[in-house]
């Protein structure tokens, strides 16, 4: 690493010879290998950018000139030629962040890590330069994956607006998002990609026309006059300059020396200008390039000689919805299943195998995903669009114009739903059940455990006439909790003190184990309990305010914002039938949390058994008249194996 530890800051890249740059490039890659080997996280869209991010920084200044990331999953070079060379603690408590991050550098501009708003923000940022009067450049940086979400192109229509903006835009295309990037914007890079013969073919005429006597000069200017027309023929690439776009490209996004011209061109330009980069993801690693599902976009810690998993983990909450897609599909013809860009992440690839013909990748286009759903539905299938928990919140409103309003039978499946930790404050699916309780008609659904994602998921698609959901956690699925009996809807977990228990305890989704080692806790300070699963956490079911009214005190835990969650649902459920007992939510407060383990989070926040139990313990001896307040209570020990 002889190079990569002398640069502290952009402009040390300016001191290298060609020579050096390459052998950066090089290095780069091997520290890249080595450090994510060891962590985890994003390795294969970080090999792909190593030239084009020297390039950028050696071209432009930042931060006077602002880069920006879309999506920040491909920043990594970006940190490291910024100062930033302990990956040590790379997405962990106290270490980097795996996204750009304003707290890590003032290089770093964008955080929010949802893809295809890097353009609306480099339209506002240049709209402020020109008010401002700045020579300042914006250079926005897109994934070919980034721009199928339908924000990528209201933003272009505008960017496009001003000819006098200086906005730089380099499209990266690796023909991948996660996984190939489909659709018809997909079609037309590809074209371009192999269709690069305008240029070589201008430059070799000019060259032979200059030297032909009398007509060669005029004929040349001809020609070059009518490069529109014959760039269109060549290479199609009128869709961005008919929207007043300066197009460069495509360009080898593996050679500096032709990325530094191009990038160049564009700044001197004046204007808006789109260049087009053509790189590998994985490059320069073969376990990568090999791994056909998505290029090691994400990994955990792997052996670095053989990129195989250091351990392999047990069933996760994905991989028992996946298994009983595929089951669910075998047995209903009307069973297809959207995704967003995201076909392996969210567990359809194996239902893709099996029937190929019944699965819709939208791309990046959440919104477009669910408005096409409540056309399926009412062509009569019924469509399960999977989606991480986080990126619904981009849909609400086709969510609920247009699947609820109209009736649709709709199910979303929300995986990594609730704290996931390590991807920090974007991808925390925290806000979903929130959200959701404003949508009329909807029911979700919360699953403890794996049984439960196979029954609810059957539950969901058998309803026509309303959207459904069901959302579960990240990560291994923890061993069955039985229920010892039902009411209603409602799966009782354990019991404890007959009719007249201290506490009702309504536990939601995968918090079940958690929640009954409370009531573990609660037992040895001498507070009966009812444990209760709501399975469908929308509507609150109809036996919880009777439930309640047998109760002193109920208490709701939610993987979720505490804010309009359910704990503020089964609130007011108590409040519509009289039952004027005292209730308190635990769930996750109403900010944005740090990248750290999930564990980690659950701490800080208090969302843990002892934090918990110490609290309701406090409560219960209010209501006895025994303790002014919590601090006052007797300390709660966490349950011992």
């Amino acid at each position: 690493m002889a190079l990569l530890t002398r640069i502290r800051e952009p402009r040390d890249l300016d001191r290298l010879s060609p020579e050096q740059l390459e052998q950066l490039a090089a290095e780069i890659r091997t520290f890249l290998v080595d450090a994510v080997s060891k962590t985890g996280g994003h390795l294969g869209p970080n090999l792909g950018v190593v030239e084009l991010t020297i390039a950028l920084h050696r071209v432009f200044d930042s931060p006077k000139d602002r880069v920006l990331w879309d999506t920040g999953h491909q920043s990594y070079v970006h940190k490291l030629l910024t100062g930033r060379q302990d990956f040590s603690r790379l997405k962990m408590k106290g270490g980097l962040s795996g996204y750009p991050s304003q707290a890590e550098s003032e290089h770093d501009v964008i955080e929010n890590s949802h893809a295809s708003t890097v353009l609306g923000w480099a339209d506002g940022l240049a709209k402020a330069n020109q008010i401002l009067k700045k020579d300042d450049h914006v250079v926005a940086v897109i994934g070919d994956g980034a721009l199928t979400g339908g924000m990528a192109w209201e933003a272009l229509n505008n960017i496009a607006d001003a000819k006098d903006r200086q906005v730089v835009i380099v499209v990266n295309d690796n023909e991948r998002s996660y996984a190939p990037t489909i659709g018809g914007l997909a079609n037309h890079l590809a074209t371009l990609r192999t269709t690069d013969g305008y240029e070589r073919f201008l430059a070799r005429g000019k060259d032979i026309l200059e030297r032909t006597p009398v007509v060669g000069k005029p004929l040349y200017e001809t020609l070059h006059g009518a490069k529109k027309g014959l760039k269109d023929f060549i290479a199609p690439q009128g869709m961005f300059e008919d929207l007043g776009l300066k197009y460069v490209g495509p360009i080898d996004g593996h050679d500096i020396e032709a990325l530094e011209s191009a990038l160049t061109r564009a700044k001197r330009f004046g204007g808006p200008v789109i260049v087009h980069c053509i790189t590998q993801k994985g490059r320069g690693y073969e376990p990568a390039l090999s791994d056909e599902a998505d290029r090691f976009h994400a990994v955990g810690k792997i052996h670095p000689d053989t990129g195989l998993p250091i351990s392999v983990s047990g069933a996760d909450w994905t991989g028992v919805f996946a298994d009983e897609m595929v089951a669910l599909g075998k047995e209903r013809e009307d069973i297809v299943a959207i995704t967003a860009a995201m076909l392996q992440p969210v567990g359809l690839d194996k239902f893709a195998k099996a029937f190929p013909e019944r699965v819709f990748d939208v791309g990046i286009a959440e919104q477009h995903g669910a408005v096409s759903a409540a056309g399926l539905a009412t062509g009569g299938l019924h469509p399960v669009f999977a989606v991480y928990a986080t990126f619904l919140n981009r849909a609400f409103d086709q969510v609920l114009m247009d699947v609820a309003l109209h009736k649709c039978g709709v199910t979303f499946v929300l995986d990594r739903a609730g704290v996931t930790g390590t991807d920090g404050a974007s991808h925390n699916g925290m806000w979903d059940m929130s959200i959701l309780q404003v949508v009329p008609g909807l029911r979700l659904a919360a699953p403890r455990d794996a049984d439960q994602v196979r029954a609810q998921l059957r539950e969901a698609v058998e309803v026509t006439d309303a959207p459904t959901v069901v959302r579960f956690s990240k990560g291994a699925v923890g061993p069955a909790v039985p229920a010892v009996r039902r009411i209603g809807g409602m799966d009782v977990l354990r019991e404890t003190g007959g009719e007249k228990a201290d506490v009702l305890l309504v536990s939601v989704g995968a918090l079940a184990p958690m929640c009954l080692e409370i009531a573990d806790l609660l037992d040895k300070q001498g507070i009966s309990t009812t444990v209760v699963d709501p399975r469908w956490v929308k509507p609150v079911d109809e036996a919880m305010a009777p439930l309640a009214a047998r109760h002193r005190v109920v208490v709701t835990v939610e993987d979720n914002v505490r804010a309009g969650g359910v704990g503020s649902a089964v609130a007011q459920a108590l409040r519509d039938a009289g039952v004027d007992v005292p209730l308190r939510d635990f769930g996750i407060p109403a900010r944005f949390l740090d990248h750290a383990s999930r564990a980690e989070v659950m701490a800080e926040i208090g969302l843990t058994a002892p934090d918990i139990a110490r609290q309701v313990t406090g409560l219960v001896s209010r209501l006895d008249g025994k303790y002014e307040d919590t601090a006052d209570a007797p300390a709660v020990e966490p349950a011992r194996d």
